[in-house]
Formats: C-alpha cells, sequence, structure tokens
C-alpha cells in the first residue's frame, strides 16, 4: 500500500514512513492511493471475530508489507489486552433504535486510546528496526494529550512533547497527561486556544531548522496509522447489529473530523453505512461546512465539551481531497486560500459528495445538558458532553425508523464530572484503576503561545536524529 499527499507535491511513503512522518513534508495529510474494499462476503465473515482479530483482518489491506499478517495480530492482541472490556468497544441499547458505541474503556478513558495504543506499538516496532530517534509534538484539546502519552510513556527512542491550551481542559484530562512522570513526557500548557497549539505543531512540521536536526513525528490524527486503528469499530458495531444485510447509521461527536473520517473509510472499504452524522457543538465549523458549505473559522467558544473546542479541522482535509477529484494541486490552493483568510466555499462536487452520506447537527449548552440529562432519566446512562451532542444529533435525525442509529461514546463521564452532575444530579465516579489520580504528583511547563518559546523548548530536549 503506498501513501500519497492531499496536496500532491510529497514524495509517496509506504505505510511505515508515513506513520513515522505523520504530516507530509508539503504540508498535506497522507492518505492510501486508494481504498482497499471488501466484498459482502468478506465482511460477513467477519462477524463474531475478537476485537483484535477483526483489526488485523480490516488493517491488513493498509499495512501492506510492512508487517507479516502473523505480527499485526501480535501487535493488536498487545494494545487491546489492556482494555477493561473484553469486547474492547461495547455496544449499549438505549431504545429500540438507538445504541451507544461505548469507546472508553482503555487505560486513558476515551476513544483515543483504541488507535493510540497500538501506534505507541508501531512507532516502537518501526523505530526498533533502525535506532533511530523519533520527537513526538502533538497538540490535544483533552483527551489525545493522555491517550498518547500512556501509549510511548518509557518506551525507547521517543520523546513525546504535548501541548495543551491553558485552562481549557477538564482537571481530570489534565492530570492525566501531567502526573505521567517518565523522563520521555513533557507536558507544555500553552496561552491560548487548542486551534493555536494544533497551529504551532503544524508550524514544526514545516520548519526546517526542527526536522533537520530532529525527526519529528504526530500522534494527533493527521497521522493516517491513528486514523486508520478507528476505522475498526465502525466494523465491529456494525457486524453486531446486521452488517452486511443491514445498513447502519452513526452520529458522531468531533471536532477535529478524525472519528467520522474514520467512518467514511469505513463507507469506501464496503460497510453499508447509511448515514454519518456530524454532531458539534457551538464551535459549529463542521456543522456550517456540511449543511451549507461555508468552511469559515469563528472565534473558538469555551464550552463543558472542550475537545470539539476546535474551529479548524484538520482532517476535513482528507474529505475534501477525496471529494475534489483526488486533484492535490488544486486542494493546495483551495487550503492555501483558506488559511490566509481562515474562510473558504467547498466546491459543488465537494457538497455534493458530501451531502450523499453526510449530515450535521449542532448542540448548545442547554441542548447538551439535556441529552445528558434525557440519557440517564431514560436509560439510566451517565454520558460525557461530548458524547451527548453525539446523542442530540442522532435523536433529532430524520432517518428511516428501521436504520439503528450508533452514537459513538467518546469519554468516560467521569472526565467531565461537573457537567454531568449538574445535568444528572448524580457525579460519576473515576473507574477504580485511576481511582488516586488527584493524589498524584503533576509535572508541567506553562509556556506563552508564542511558536518560537514551544520550538526552543523542544529543540533543549529532545533527542538528535539517529
Amino acid at each position: 500500500m503506498e501513501y500519497v499527499s492531499t496536496r500532491g507535491s510529497a514524495p509517496p511513503l509506504d505505510f511505515e514512513g508515513a506513520t513515522l512522518a505523520g504530516l507530509a513534508s508539503d504540508g498535506g495529510l497522507y492518505v492510501p492511493r486508494e481504498w482497499p474494499r471488501f466484498t459482502e462476503a468478506e465482511i460477513a465473515a467477519m462477524a463474531g471475530l475478537p476485537y483484535a482479530e477483526l483489526a488485523a483482518r480490516v488493517m491488513e489491506p493498509f499495512v501492506g508489507d510492512c508487517l507479516s499478517p502473523e505480527r499485526l495480530r501480535e501487535l493488536t492482541r498487545e494494545a487491546y489486552g489492556r482494555f477493561s472490556h473484553t469486547a474492547v468497544t461495547p455496544l449499549v441499547q438505549l431504545d429500540q433504535r438507538h445504541w451507544l458505541l461505548e469507546l472508553f474503556h482503555g487505560p486513558t478513558l476515551a476513544f483515543k486510546d483504541v488507535a493510540l495504543q497500538l501506534l505507541g506499538l508501531l512507532f516502537e516496532e518501526f523505530l526498533g528496526r533502525s535506532g533511530r530517534n523519533l520527537t513526538i509534538v502533538g497538540a490535544t484539546s483533552g483527551d489525545t494529550g493522555s491517550a498518547a502519552i500512556d501509549a510511548v510513556a518509557g518506551r525507547d527512542n521517543v520523546t513525546i512533547f504535548m501541548l495543551h491550551p491553558k485552562g481549557r481542559v477538564s482537571d481530570v484530562q489534565r492530570r492525566q497527561m501531567t502526573t505521567v512522570l517518565a523522563p520521555n513526557v513533557h507536558n507544555l500548557a500553552i496561552e491560548g486556544s487548542f486551534d493555536d497549539a494544533q497551529a504551532m505543531v503544524k508550524r514544526m512540521f514545516g520548519d526546517t531548522a526542527m526536522t533537520g536536526r530532529f525527526a519529528i513525528g504526530a500522534v494527533n490524527s493527521i497521522n493516517w496509522a491513528r486514523l486508520m486503528a478507528q476505522v475498526v469499530y465502525y466494523f465491529a458495531s456494525a457486524l453486531q447489529l446486521g452488517a452486511p444485510r443491514r445498513e447502519i447509521a452513526f452520529s458522531v461527536p468531533t471536532g477535529n473530523f478524525g472519528d467520522v473520517f474514520a467512518g467514511y473509510v469505513a463507507s469506501q472499504m464496503g460497510l453499508p453505512v447509511a448515514r454519518l452524522i456530524v454532531a458539534t457543538n457551538v464551535n459549529d465549523i463542521l456543522h456550517r461546512a456540511i449543511s451549507s458549505g461555508n468552511y469559515s473559522a469563528g472565534t473558538v467558544t469555551a464550552t463543558a465539551a472542550p475537545s470539539m473546542d476546535i474551529q479548524v479541522s484538520s482532517n476535513f482535509e482528507r474529505l475534501l481531497f477525496d471529494l475534489g477529484g483526488r486533484d492535490g494541486a488544486a486542494l493546495a490552493a483551495q487550503m492555501a486560500g483558506f488559511e490566509a483568510n481562515k474562510a473558504m466555499q467547498l466546491t459543488n462536487a465537494q457538497r455534493e459528495g458530501a451531502s450523499a452520506l453526510f449530515s450535521s447537527a449542532r448542540a448548545d449548552a442547554a441542548e447538551m445538558s439535556g441529552a445528558i440529562r434525557w440519557a440517564w432519566e431514560n436509560c439510566g446512562e451517565l454520558i460525557d458532553p461530548h458524547t451527548a451532542c453525539g446523542l442530540h444529533a442522532a435523536v433529532a435525525s430524520d432517518l428511516d425508523l428501521a436504520v439503528p442509529i450508533v452514537t459513538l461514546a467518546t469519554a468516560h463521564p467521569a472526565k467531565f464530572r461537573d457537567p454531568v452532575e449538574r445535568a444528572t444530579g448524580n457525579r460519576p465516579a473515576l473507574p477504580a484503576r485511576i481511582g488516586d489520580l488527584f493524589q498524584r504528583e503533576e509535572r508541567c511547563s506553562d509556556l506563552l503561545g508564542d511558536y518560537s518559546a514551544v520550538a526552543d523548548y523542544v529543540a533543549s530536549h529532545a533527542t538528535p536524529k539517529a
């Protein structure tokens, strides 16, 4: 399998190269040159497989010759052996048509674990072959940071620098990052928003003064391997609900568009996806883009769903590339215009292509709280604010009642105790395995929202290329 950049001018890479590179050298994102596709019979044959076996089966076409099928299965078994539920991503029924896909049974209680536990093993596998050093630089609006840190803490040949917007993540999210005291882990609290932190990370990938000295890698969903791993749970849940003989819809709370793009990939691979509902909070750039073609960034508004407090959705570029005929030069020009003006209109081809599979909905603070309360009062389920945005969108959907809708439950409610308690009167407890989180020592460096301050910090603490 060969990977190409969405902006057309970076050299193609194999799976190992794309995994270690993260962002392409032309500023684009790597995607497979073509989508592998399973037949209906091949999908049906996946029913009943343990999650790790299903993961290896779904991901094998993307890996190519970089890992043997046997080695890939070994890695998936190790990655998902740390989850607290045997099903890894269990389904929970809410009513006759609505389901929750619980993605928070990994070590840091968020859906990012599903991909990042595997990504950490892939980094170790590929770096161990050559003895190279990798400097991971990432930005987090809450959950990516803790999941990535857990996945690589203490691993050889890897140093991680994770930026988060100071004061804009929950106390649980912050402590899950800052209480990891491994010497290869550096937490950086940045003045500003997640978008500011993400822009610094992207700038570092294009900064030759940094890339000349350090091998810069990514754990954000700009890294293809992370998205690849997220495709699996769409297959897992759809198979349980009758696929491939039955269509399934998914409602996906999203800010950076990675999780819902994984659903798009699943549909391109042959999974019968009836609809992908893009659920946003009031930071609704994706809702506006899907519903009206207006992809224009506004001011980030802080909400009770901080992982969605984003106005620049990096992975949306992958969808625009695919829907625009995979014309890298045209997309590079389109994205250059957006980066200059923070606004653009989707082309007719992009709008029509998106409307064939995607719809969208926006939840304000009252609607978010209302969905949390509905799930508790009607189903006895506590859900976090991000999941609530997805459930709000699912319940409001105009889909045929015969189509089951799976809402992705992206985080454990205990990560967002205050808004859950305000909505339900119940304060969710942390699972026993992290019950001492608030007694652990924290370590974090506060930096100005300035690229040079971040670059200087990374340069003074990272290990140069081997």
